[in-house]
């Protein structure tokens, strides 16, 4: 038998065109893949500025809201709205005040089980 073109299986003919094909299919596929990445990364920057533009009008907005409210709350505004609004309320009296003393930092603590017995505040133990 002749060795020549016509005689050669399929896969011999095929092989050098399907390898070609494989590497244009892998280098166009990585350039895709490449400027995918690129435009992923180009969209959460603007992302990140938009949500970073957002956070600082918000902490402008809440900082001018605690203006308002450090405001709202002075005694010269409030007697303000008082005289506008003509309820009619006054300052207390130094009798009506009553002064109540600051209780110390540590509350003392029961020493046993009776003596927690005694609270009527807790609930009774609960027995199997």
């Amino acid at each position: 038998m002749a060795k020549n073109r016509r005689y050669r299986s399929a896969a011999i003919r095929f092989g050098p065109a399907l390898k070609a094909f494989l590497l244009c299919l892998l280098l166009g596929g990585s350039g895709v893949g490449y400027v995918w990445q690129k435009n992923q990364i180009f969209e959460l920057g603007k992302q990140i500025k938009q949500r970073e533009a957002t956070l600082g009008n918000i902490e402008k907005q809440n900082d001018k809201l605690k203006q308002q409210l450090a405001m709202m709350r002075s005694p010269v505004y409030l007697n303000e709205k008082i005289r506008d609004l003509k309820i009619g309320l006054v300052q207390p009296t130094a009798s009506q005040m009553w002064r109540l003393p600051e209780p110390g930092r540590e509350l003392p603590a029961a020493e046993t089980a009776s003596e927690l017995a005694g609270n009527e505040f807790l609930p009774p133990p609960v027995r199997r």
